[in-house]
């Protein structure tokens, strides 16, 4: 267990003196595109706290977005990956390989979806992952058009921007962005115009029509995908809407691309998030919660579509960094030991159930969505008539201010900027998760 103790202190104003001390050496020294959420300094952090330069323990429900499943100071990630520090930093495994890089392949082998023969590749980053999908495909399909989705975000990259549906903060002022990529619509059930229990097979029917008119299978490499779509707003495709999509690749020898970066590693309370109905990727892509903080990112897929680039085509110096694969090799460890992917499914239980009982008496929570410990609640403009669904993200940046400052650390995303998220560690005490929802329920009360 973390030696930070697991409880909330709030001791100053947050962001309290000393870190507002260093966020003007921060202003002076860091580029200004460089954000936070929220500028209090860490000096500690595990379990379910963050613990900053003032005394202050935030409860965490940001999980470095996504990241610290097994929390920010797992007892097995330390010790492998400070086993590995004394041993070597780095020779690069394109010059001299090494056991570790091999063992997170043999893992992520085992635990992605599917029986067939995997390989896998290891980079730094999730938009690397992405990037290097894109390429794995277009060099085992021979075809250069890759379909991306609605509300969906892969990265920060010059082809991840491209790739990427939301203008403000990823795209504005950057382009131009990679040609040949296209994108179709998705199954959000939530503002689907028919309903939600038409998403499914409509946004499906949609999308493939678009693809083959606009498009022309044929010329698709990669259709890519979030099985839960992430910074877009924690939106689940409405069911039948991913294996429709699955099947029509499989049909037209597309390759289809699960990006589950941040929905993957127990997040959802499956090890992948596309288990949830039964879809088999061709390939994966992972990165976020896969090392425990520690710069690693994967795709992993079919041997066949995995060796179809040139010998030397796939790499990059850090990448499978021997560090962050004795990281995974913990966090993988932890996973398994702690049954992470109960511990997710019994945050789902107490989250969806607190937060239906505030959405009884706040009518600002239009919808309660995601899965495990993946999920958010989108707010939208109170006593609206006719069914409208207004995005209110002036509510959600209320909410989020309120929330810092009673020491809870919470994220908003959203294409619409109005939707609260919460990805708290795996590993957190029920007692410091019910405590973030009493303060999440009194700053309801107070907008």
């Amino acid at each position: 267990m973390s030696a930070v103790p697991q409880e909330r202190r709030v001791v100053t104003a947050i962001p309290g003196p000393k870190s507002l001390e260093l966020q003007a050496r921060r202003t002076a020294t860091v580029a200004g595109g460089v954000g936070s959420v929220l500028p209090v300094f860490t000096t500690r952090a595990g379990g379910g706290i963050v613990e900053d330069v003032d005394g202050n323990r935030l409860i965490d429900f940001g999980s470095g977005i996504a990241v610290t499943s097994v929390g920010a100071s797992a007892e097995a990630v330390v010790r492998r990956a400070t086993a590995q520090l004394q041993d070597f930093t780095h020779t690069c495994f394109m010059v001299t390989p090494y056991e570790g890089y091999v063992e997170v392949c043999e893992q992520l082998a085992e635990l992605t979806p599917g029986d067939h023969a995997k390989k896998s590749a290891l980079f730094n980053s999730g938009a690397e992952a992405v990037e290097n999908a894109v390429k794995i495909a277009r060099a085992y399909t021979k075809r250069q058009a890759v379909v991306v989705f609605d509300h969906g975000y892969h990265g920060r990259t010059n082809l991840t921007m491209g790739m990427t549906a939301k203008n403000m903060p990823y795209k504005n002022g950057f382009g131009p962005f990679a040609p040949e990529i296209y994108r179709v619509p998705v199954a959000y059930g939530y503002r689907w115009p028919t309903g939600a229990e038409n998403a499914g097979a409509e946004a499906s029917a949609q999308a493939i029509d678009m693809i083959n008119k606009q498009i022309g299978a044929e010329n698709v490499a990669a259709i890519i995908i979030e099985p839960v779509l992430g910074e877009g707003g924690f939106i689940e495709p409405a069911k039948g809407f991913l294996p429709a999509i699955s099947k029509f690749a499989t049909d037209n020898g597309i390759v289809f691309v699960a990006d589950e970066i941040q929905s993957g590693f127990c997040r959802t309370g499956q090890w992948f998030a596309c288990e949830d109905e039964n879809v088999v990727p061709d390939l994966i892509t992972t990165a976020k919660g896969i090392a425990g903080g520690l710069p690693l990112a994967a795709v992993t897929g079919r041997a066949e579509i995995m060796d179809a680039p040139h010998g030397g085509g796939l790499g990059g110096t850090y990448g499978g960094n021997p560090v962050a694969c004795a990281a995974a090799l913990g966090a993988i460890e932890t996973m398994k030991e702690l049954d992470l992917n109960g511990k997710a499914k019994r945050i789902e239980e107490v989250m969806k159930g607190r937060l239906a009982a505030m959405q009884e008496k706040y009518d600002v929570i239009g919808d309660i969505r995601g899965r495990g410990a993946m999920i958010a609640i989108e707010l939208v403009e109170s006593g609206t008539k006719d069914g409208a669904k207004t995005p209110n993200a002036a509510a959600a940046g209320a909410l989020a201010k309120a929330c810092h400052a009673e020491g809870l650390l919470v994220l908003t995303c959203g294409t619409y900027g109005n939707v609260l998220r919460f990805l708290p560690p795996l590993v957190i005490g029920e007692d410091l998760l019910n405590e973030g929802l009493d303060i999440l329920e009194a700053a309801f009360a107070g907008i």
